[in-house]
């Protein structure tokens, strides 16, 4: 969960789907164990975020904008039932440009970001569910990110939700750079936290599906190919 600019998150879990699917009356069930490997008390104390949270990307502080990742830009607070991160942009002059694809980047802001210590693998007839209450700006030149990434090489990559700046959010998955699944909607009421979930299963051992809830309404359904086996980093 790697926001580039301001952005407060709040209650995130990620359930795994520790066993194989069913179909039920109600839609898709699962038959078995389902095991909470982030839960959603993690951002009610410094404890509980060090448990299952580190700062910055997996790689290190930089990517492939103009925002370097510090410690510094993330806060907790709210406590017991109430906790949440917040994730803060500054602008900055002075910094060592950033390296991305063999060229050279400006950074022009320290923002915040974390990701998750737990890698997330989906296996054969399993799954996961990743679910959150986010508050994110929605203005020009920011890019918060709530987004799986692979752990070796690139992609798979779903972005669970995607702020970048143009009035909407954005949900992706990535098959290769040029093979992408995009939905764009609205995003009214920027000041008010939303509920995103994204349900990812294994669909016949080799690709996965991905659907995409914001505010309890599913908005899509996409497919990775592939993505059975990989690990992927939150």
């Amino acid at each position: 969960m790697w926001p580039k600019s301001d952005s407060v998150s709040r209650c995130f879990s990620a359930l795994l789907l520790a066993s194989s699917l069913s179909s039920s009356p109600g839609g898709l069930g699962v038959a078995g164990t389902k095991h909470v490997m982030i839960p959603s008390t993690s951002f009610e104390s410094q404890a509980n975020f060090d448990a299952d949270w580190n700062y910055n990307y997996p790689w290190g502080t930089d990517h492939n904008g103009a925002a370097r990742m510090a410690k510094g830009q993330v806060a907790l607070s709210g406590g017991a039932g109430a906790g949440t991160v917040t994730l803060t942009a500054r602008k900055v002059t002075g910094e060592k440009p950033a390296t991305h694809g063999g060229k050279q980047i400006t950074i022009k802001y320290l923002s915040g970001a974390v990701h998750a210590k737990e890698h997330f693998n989906v296996s054969r007839g399993g799954g996961y569910d990743f679910a959150g209450e986010f508050r994110a700006t929605t203005a020009r030149g920011t890019w918060p990110a709530f987004w799986l990434t692979a752990v070796n090489g690139w992609p798979p990559e779903v972005d669970m939700a995607e702020w970048k700046g143009s009035g909407k959010i954005s949900f992706n998955t990535f098959n290769t750079s040029s093979s992408v699944r995009a939905r764009d909607v609205a995003y009214s009421e920027a000041a008010s936290f939303h509920k995103i979930l994204c349900e990812i299963r294994d669909e016949n051992g080799r690709d996965v599906s991905a659907k995409f809830y914001m505010d309890d309404k599913l908005i899509d359904t996409q497919y990775g190919k592939g993505y059975v086996g990989q690990p992927l980093y939150l």
